[in-house]
């Protein structure tokens, strides 16, 4: 059964972000990793890269396909979760724990308007999304 998380928001492109202040982690959704499966590789970004909302930071890799990832809000990388690239099946076992991707410097707070809450994300991933 899929977990769609309260206290996050979500990016239709599956990625979530839990935003504390000016600070957010972000990762990629239960939805994701299911639809993934095994997950056996992450490429994450270096720190101090930044990005606008929207672009690819990193690539996520199962033994099905490979995917980009994408930073739900504009921002500078502050941290990088190496222990996803040392064992990239935390992506599959604790998604929005042990298997977060990025932590980032939030630039423009207002882009978080462009996300979806926990039932809108589930909404649209019910519908094929």
């Amino acid at each position: 059964m899929t977990v769609f998380l309260e206290d996050r928001l979500y990016a239709k492109t599956h990625e979530w972000v839990k935003i504390e202040g000016d600070i957010a982690t972000s990762g990629i959704s239960d939805y994701a990793q299911e639809e993934l499966n095994d997950v056996v590789y992450v490429e994450l970004p270096e720190v101090g890269d930044s990005f606008s909302q929207g672009d690819s930071y990193g690539v996520v890799e199962s033994v099905k396909a490979a995917s980009d990832v994408y930073i739900p809000l504009s921002g500078e990388i502050i941290e990088v979760n190496r222990e996803i690239t040392n064992s990239p099946q935390l992506v599959n076992e604790d998604p929005y724990g042990r298997g977060w991707f990025i932590r980032f410097r939030v630039m423009d707070s207002r882009e978080a308007e462009q996300l979806l809450d926990a039932a809108a994300y589930q909404q649209l991933v019910e519908k094929g999304g």
